[in-house]
């Protein structure tokens, strides 16, 4: 398996906060009032479909062991945290930071707010809870930094997931591609019969970026896709030409109002048979059986095209933010996220499957089954779109440059400026 390390530089505004002087003396940090009935704000983006069931039987877990203190459900809509996040780098340089916070493992957790000197060292924590070896050892490295843990995983996602509508795959005999050219075999078949044969819905553009990444996993394989996070492996690479080519083929094959669109959106139109697939995290899990579909009935899954036997890691953890007045109190949700209960109660409504190797896989259906024996033998990668292979400041050009790109899918122009956003990484 590759190692699924953090990029480490820095470049100037890359970062949503500024760094804290290394000279500095550590902030004191406020002591809880006994006074006061204590409260937990947790700050996330989960609203939709699955994620918020998800979220809220995490909740309930919490709330039956601790019926004292008032959970503050701040959670703020908008895919992949695109609301979200802003709001948070508001709160966070306005000095009120929510108790606890989701953010992605790798470098949006470790290049921003670890970097920043905001958040508190987890350490103590892990030992004191038995956790240390309770996580692949590849999830503790996301989540740490210069030798300290940050953060606690509450979920592992799958990224390079292919998502079909299985009655319309069945109707028409068709099987899930395994490769881009079956893919566009498939496709073609799907356009003749009138059923739009990719669904995307890039509103927001990094659902566009998410289907780039698995492009460029598929055709680079999972040594060359890495090396493109740590510089060892050029944007301008004829490789990543190619992929990107593949990529905008690929995108005559979406639906027309694609722009107007979110991922629930995209992921809809597979449900109601209107489009055959969908490229997305198993999030879509979660949103398809929310609304009422079945695994192997209704949708069926495989690997994306060309990327079977690799396993795009994706993450959401919660950590300790500095200057907070709750931090025992935050600690007793930390410690309730990383439990076997907390993960198998989220987890499974969630269509992720659990951070913990310990946790009870019969919790869990096909796909899920299966994503966990993936995940313990297919080699790993981490994702660009959700900000685990390289910082927000690139994430956010790769991001701004797509909305170009999916519109004009100019490739020379698009390959100029990945490369230009590379001095970020």
């Amino acid at each position: 398996m590759i190692m699924l390390a953090a990029c480490s530089g820095n470049e100037a505004g890359s970062d949503p906060v500024e760094p804290a002087e290394k000279n500095d003396p550590p902030a004191e940090k406020p002591v809880e009032k006994e006074d006061e009935k204590a409260s937990l704000e947790i700050f996330s983006w989960w609203t939709g479909a699955g994620e918020e069931e998800g979220l809220l039987a995490l909740i309930d877990v919490f709330n039956q062991k601790h019926p004292e203190i008032e959970v503050i459900n701040a959670a703020v809509a908008g895919g992949a945290g695109t609301n979200a996040k802003a709001v948070l780098v508001s709160r966070m340089q306005g000095g009120d930071p929510p108790s606890t916070f989701q953010v992605h493992g790798g470098a949006e957790l470790n290049e921003s707010w670890v970097a920043a000197g905001k958040m508190t060292p987890l350490n103590d924590f892990f030992d004191a809870e038995g956790l240390n070896d309770k996580f692949p050892q590849e999830l503790i490295d996301l989540v740490s930094k210069d030798g300290n843990i940050y953060s606690v995983p509450v979920n592992i996602h799958r990224g390079n997931v292919l998502w079909y509508n299985q009655k319309v795959f069945d109707e028409l005999n068709l099987k899930a591609p395994t490769t881009f050219d079956e893919f566009f075999k498939v496709a073609d078949t799907l356009k003749e019969k009138g059923i739009t044969p990719l669904a995307l819905g890039d509103k927001e553009a990094w659902t566009a970026t998410h289907l780039y990444e698995s492009v460029l996993l598929g055709h680079l394989g999972a040594a060359d896709y890495g090396k493109l996070w740590t510089g060892d492996l050029s944007f301008d690479d004829a490789k990543v030409k190619e992929a990107t080519e593949i990529f905008a083929k690929m995108l005559d094959y979406v639906n027309e109002d694609h722009s107007a669109r979110n991922w629930q959106d995209a992921a809809q139109l597979v449900a109601d048979g209107e489009a055959a697939m969908n490229v997305m995290g198993d999030w879509a899990k979660g949103y398809f059986d929310g609304r009422g579909l079945k695994v192997g009935t209704d949708y069926g899954w495989a690997p994306t095209p060309n990327s079977n036997g690799m396993f795009v890691v994706i993450t959401d953890t919660f950590g300790l933010p500095n200057e907070i007045d709750n931090p025992e109190t935050v600690k007793e949700f930390l410690a309730v996220l990383a439990s076997v209960e907390g993960q198998d109660a989220f987890n499974p409504k969630k269509g992720s499957i659990p951070a913990r190797v310990d946790a009870d896989v019969e919790k869990y259906d096909e796909y899920g089954k299966a994503a966990m024996e993936d995940f313990k033998t297919n080699d790993l990668g981490p994702s660009l779109a959700h900000g685990s292979a390289a910082n927000e400041g690139f994430v956010t050009k790769v991001n701004d440059a797509m909305v170009m790109f999916v519109t004009q899918k100019n490739v020379d122009h698009f390959i100029e400026q990945l490369v230009a956003a590379a001095k970020d990484l």
